[in-house]
């Protein structure tokens, strides 16, 4: 399928008493889509985050990325620096997960609300930190599907503290696609093999893939360590969990 022609705008969506800022990118083609939620680094809803957005936007799919960093950072938009990483990791470990799980309910019911947008279940897709999260809120009723890129800490921790996020893996409903570089210094490679453990324990639709070669953020192309070919890979998985999950 050819890439659709894509508008993007700022949005708000609304949680109560708090207003998320969020970055919307939509075909402009008239008809109706799936949609799908990414979910940042710890670098906030930066240029690497946006361009994510806008390319599943132009395979079809209104997707939204939310500032999940809105209670404690609202505009906070980093770069790759080691003042930058040091900054969003401070940011990080004042999140909880019960917050999280709400602002991403949030974000359904927002999507929900576009009458462009299918009622049909969402997809989300994450990064790192973000890869965390979407693996977190994979419990909600409403997501059929995730990608969650480089997620670390998932077997070991949870955003807040408390039971780590792995033990949530029997209240996932939908399928969900990981993936790891082999060679990222911030996930040991046992790590994604607990995780595929857990999959299969509770019978998880899933597929685990592991990346020869491939460091941390090997999805980004503003980064060093950026992979092309393993990139475009992943980005084939991607594209195919969506499509198979979301479009039938």
């Amino acid at each position: 399928m050819a890439s659709l022609e894509i508008e993007t705008k700022t949005v708000q969506i609304s949680n109560g008493d708090l207003a998320i800022d969020a970055y919307l990118a939509t075909p402009k083609q008239e008809g109706s889509y799936p949609g799908i939620i990414v979910v940042q680094e710890i670098f906030g809803v930066n240029d690497h985050i946006r361009d994510i957005t806008r390319r599943l936007a132009s395979e079809g799919y209104v997707a939204v990325a939310p500032a999940i960093y809105q209670r404690i950072a609202p505009g906070l938009e980093l770069g790759y620096t080691e003042e930058d990483i040091t900054l969003g990791r401070s940011y990080k470990e004042q999140t909880q997960a019960d917050e999280l799980l709400n602002d991403i309910k949030a974000t359904i019911d927002y999507l929900y609300s576009l009458p462009q947008v299918q009622r049909i279940g969402v997809g989300t897709i994450g990064f790192c930190y973000g890869g965390h999260v979407v693996y977190l809120v994979a419990v909600l009723d409403e997501i059929k599907a995730t990608a969650s890129f480089y997620g670390a800490g998932i077997t070991n921790s949870t955003p807040g503290g408390g039971e780590p996020t792995i033990n949530r893996t029997k209240d996932i409903k939908g399928t969900i696609y990981a993936f790891f570089g082999l060679e990222d210094p911030l996930i040991p490679n046992e790590q994604p093999d607990e995780i595929e453990a857990a999959l299969k324990k509770h019978n998880i639709s899933y597929q685990i893939f592991r990346y020869p070669n491939a460091d941390h953020g090997f999805l980004c192309d503003q980064r060093g360590s950026y992979n092309p070919e393993v990139a475009a890979d992943a980005w084939q998985q991607v594209l195919s969990l969506f499509n198979t999950t979301l479009k039938k």
